[in-house]
Parts: structure tokens; C-alpha cells; sequence
């Protein structure tokens, strides 16, 4: 099987480098240090009570998987938003464009190269969330579960990494952009339901004020589906189905206001992943759309 020639180079300089093995040492370490400490609070917490609290350790669970999506949802872009744009300043871009290889092959070597390094990251990580395993409450499904977020995250953040590299000349500014918008993402998409919600609740107040009576109930609409798009909260109902009480989505349209429950909601983990998936493979289009030479007209 042919392999990319820009994967292929990527991930030979990155496992010879030391700084593959740094990231690796440090993103682990940290997570180590959390399940150690958290552990060892627990069984102090044993010796004065003499009580074990099982939920002790699903907090643990919990509390681990919520800092390693942190880390990937951070660390991806600082990794993808330079690897088009740096080519640019080295001006080495120009030389590979003369080469036999397609601007798509360029741009999915560069983001494959990179969700390689975010996939060792999270294998090697498995260790730490499987020490809830010795307590018991958490199934190995729960665990495939909890990865394809992690994927889902780590390609969204890395193919939008990249897309800004390939648009923007410089990786500073291909970088900013990149954390700007997952922000914007994140918090964006919350901001403006509250928003509407807050809106829509002063129309029924003064709505309530003319008639003397309240006959609806405020909610956000259709503007709640924007948090399909967030990977925060597509986390969020993972981790509460797996170690929580699985009423995440019902407490997502709780605070927006009353909404039906209807397909989307049943199955919210699933859409949001696909849709985020989606994202993904558009943003690579861009990407590969960004760095094609332009057609001149005659």
C-alpha cells in the first residue's frame, strides 16, 4: 500500500524528535499525577470514615476523562495550525506544489501526521482511565464511547488547525484564529441560546402583562441544535451517560427553556459526532481549496 509522502516524513521527524516523547511524558504525567492524587485522597478518606465510597472512584473516572478532553481540545490546534502556513515561511510550500503530489495529499498528510501523534497520545492514556476498572461502574463500551469523542474532538480542532494554516500566511495568526474560533464554538454556542432565551422570556412577560395570563412557556428554539456543534457538551452527555444519572440532554433543554423531546435529543451523542465529523471534512476541503493554484483566465 502507498503511503503519503507527507505523513510518512511528518511522523518519522516527530518520533525521531525528543519533543514527541516530551508531550507525551507530560500529557500522561499530568493525568497521572490527577488519578494518584485523587486516589490517594480517597483512602485517606477510607482511614478516618472507614467507609470505601465507590463513587469516589467514578469521580475519578470522570474527573481524569474531563482533563484529557481539555488537553486535546487545546494542544490540537497549537499542533495543526502551523503546518501549512510554517511550510509557507520556510518557503518550502512553493517546492512541494512543483512536486508530483496534490494539494489534498499535502494537506491530509499534514492533519494525518498530526491526529497520529493525538492518537498515541490518547492509547497511552488508557492505563489512567482504566484504573476505575478495579473498583468496577464502568464498562469497556463506556470506554469506546469516551474515544470516539475524543476522536471526534481531536479532528475537529486539528482539520480546523490546519484549514487556518492553509488560509492564513502566518502561524501566529493561523494559530489565534484557530483558538478564537473553537471558543467561539465552545462558549458561542451557549452565549447565544442564552440569549434568545433571555429575549424570548421578555416577550412573555409583556405578553403576560397585556392579557393578565401566561399561555406559553420560553425556550430558546431552534437554537438549541447549535450545541450539536460544541464539542463540550457532546462530552458532557457522554460522560453523564457513562457515570452519571443520564440526564444530561434533558438538563441541556432544561436550562434553554422546555423543549419536546424528539430523534435529535434521543440521540444526541450520535448526531453530534457525525455532525462534528462532517465539519471536519469540510474544513479539509477548504484547507485543500486554499493551497490549490489558482486558474488564470487567458
Amino acid at each position: 500500500m502507498k503511503i503519503n509522502p507527507v505523513y510518512r516524513r511528518e511522523t518519522k521527524v516527530s518520533t525521531r524528535s525528543f519533543r514527541l516523547a516530551l508531550i507525551i511524558l507530560v500529557f500522561n504525567g499530568i493525568l497521572s499525577v490527577v488519578a494518584l492524587l485523587n486516589m490517594y485522597s480517597v483512602i485517606e478518606q477510607v482511614k478516618i470514615t472507614a467507609e470505601i465510597q465507590y463513587s469516589s472512584f467514578l469521580e475519578l473516572y470522570v474527573f481524569v476523562a474531563s482533563i484529557e478532553f481539555v488537553l486535546l481540545m487545546f494542544i490540537v490546534p497549537a499542533i495543526t495550525s502551523g503546518s501549512i502556513s510554517g511550510e509557507r515561511e520556510r518557503q518550502t510550500l512553493d517546492l512541494m506544489m512543483t512536486t508530483k503530489m496534490t494539494p489534498a495529499q499535502i494537506v491530509v498528510g499534514k492533519l494525518g501526521a498530526s491526529i497520529s501523534t493525538m492518537f498515541l497520545l490518547i492509547v497511552s492514556s488508557f492505563p489512567v482511565l482504566a484504573l476505575v476498572f478495579v473498583y468496577g461502574g464502568v464498562m469497556p463500551s463506556d470506554i469506546l464511547m469516551l474515544f470516539l469523542c475524543y476522536v471526534a474532538v481531536a479532528l475537529l480542532a486539528g482539520s480546523l488547525g490546519v484549514c487556518m494554516s492553509a488560509i492564513f500566511k502566518r502561524s501566529t495568526l493561523a494559530t489565534v484564529v484557530s483558538y478564537g474560533i473553537l471558543i467561539l464554538v465552545a462558549a458561542g454556542t451557549y452565549a447565544i441560546n442564552a440569549f434568545v432565551l433571555a429575549m424570548a422570556r421578555m416577550n412573555v412577560d409583556s405578553y403576560a402583562n397585556t392579557i393578565g395570563s401566561v399561555t406559553q412557556q420560553a425556550n430558546s428554539g431552534g437554537f438549541l441544535y447549535l450545541l450539536l456543534l460544541n464539542p463540550a457538551v457532546t462530552f458532557y452527555a457522554a460522560i453523564n451517560k457513562q457515570a452519571g444519572n443520564n440526564q444530561a440532554v434533558n438538563n441541556i433543554t432544561q436550562w434553554f427553556g422546555a423543549h419536546e423531546a424528539n430523534f435529535i435529543t434521543q440521540n444526541w451523542i450520535y448526531i453530534s459526532i457525525g455532525i462534528q465529523l462532517a465539519i471536519s471534512g469540510l474544513l479539509v476541503l477548504l484547507a485543500i481549496k486554499a493551497i490549490s493554484p489558482k486558474k488564470k483566465g487567458r
